[in-house]
């Protein structure tokens, strides 16, 4: 554990419950992250053989066809764990366990691993529109309780500005409750509008675009309120969302072990649980038929 994750740990921590989000800088050095930039071009090239989404048990590819965008592109994949080595011990790195042991524990169990990319050409479904991520979980009432019961982790492995379409943070949103945002429909479908964002008491002028270079890892909580645009450059934008709970806040057989009493935990024979409700019914592989982005 490298001196300079510890001095940045106390920070981060402060500014995660002062804002409800934190940026540890250069968590993973230049040289790694070019391996990790490569893994995941490599990545998005096994997504592309996939002429729709597609799924195999938590491992999945989410694709824009050709017939939406005149190009087919890869938004998403979640679970790479499965089909990449060096992201499935990314998951589980001791630096990350030294970013969030101040906040959950040393028994962490991980719910969700997805790589975003924003690709040139995309940019109609590569914005998402404000929302916190307590949409999706169970929505209990206290503060403190929720701020530790589920945090996500961005890392940068592009790039990531203004311009590219970066993690955009309302800053203090956490301590608003929970605001509804975007709660009618798909996030993945434009950008939240002003007036929506005023009608919920939240000041656009006040956003926050975090922009990170590869290697920097961005931390938010379930009432942070959150989104991006679009990318208006010509590079795309890859940006690894990892995210972490209290083993005991978790279902028995729901989420992956990262980290038993601070081991660093291997994925098992068998997928758990993660976001898909009907893994143990339909582990597949198939393919989704769902046209969210029309």
């Amino acid at each position: 554990m490298s001196a300079s994750i510890l001095t940045a740990r106390p920070a981060h921590v402060e500014h995660y419950w002062e804002h409800g989000y934190a940026i540890v800088r250069g968590l993973f050095p230049r040289d790694e992250m070019a391996a990790i930039q490569a893994e995941a071009r490599r990545i998005y090239q096994l997504g592309l053989q996939h002429p729709a989404t597609w799924r195999h048990g938590n491992l999945l590819y989410e694709i824009l066809p050709e017939s939406f965008a005149g190009q087919r592109f890869l938004l998403q994949a979640h679970w790479i764990a499965w089909v990449s080595p060096l992201f499935e011990r990314i998951r589980r790195d001791p630096r990350v366990l030294a970013v969030m042991e101040p906040l959950l524990g040393r028994d962490i169990k991980q719910v969700a691993q997805q790589i975003h990319w924003k690709p040139p050409g995309a940019t109609r479904r590569s914005g998402y529109r404000f929302h916190q991520d307590l949409r999706f979980r169970e929505r209990k009432e206290a503060f403190r309780d929720l701020m530790t019961a589920y945090i996500n982790t961005g890392l940068a492995i592009d790039p990531a500005t203004t311009e590219n379409g970066c993690l955009q943070v309302f800053p203090d949103s956490h301590r608003l409750g929970y605001l509804g945002l975007s709660d009618d429909g798909p996030i993945m479908k434009g950008t939240t509008q002003a007036d929506e964002l005023q009608r919920a008491g939240l000041q656009p002028e006040k956003v926050v675009n975090l922009e990170l270079e590869p290697g920097d890892l961005a931390l938010w909580g379930l009432l942070t309120v959150h989104g991006s645009e679009g990318n208006r450059s010509a590079k795309d934008r890859a940006f690894l969302i990892q995210s972490y709970t209290p083993a005991a806040n978790a279902d028995e057989d729901r989420g992956e072990w990262a980290f038993r009493q601070g081991a660093s935990m291997p994925l098992g024979d068998t997928p758990r649980l993660c976001k898909y409700e009907q893994l143990h019914e339909k582990p597949g592989p198939f393919y989704v038929e769902s046209r969210w982005y029309e």
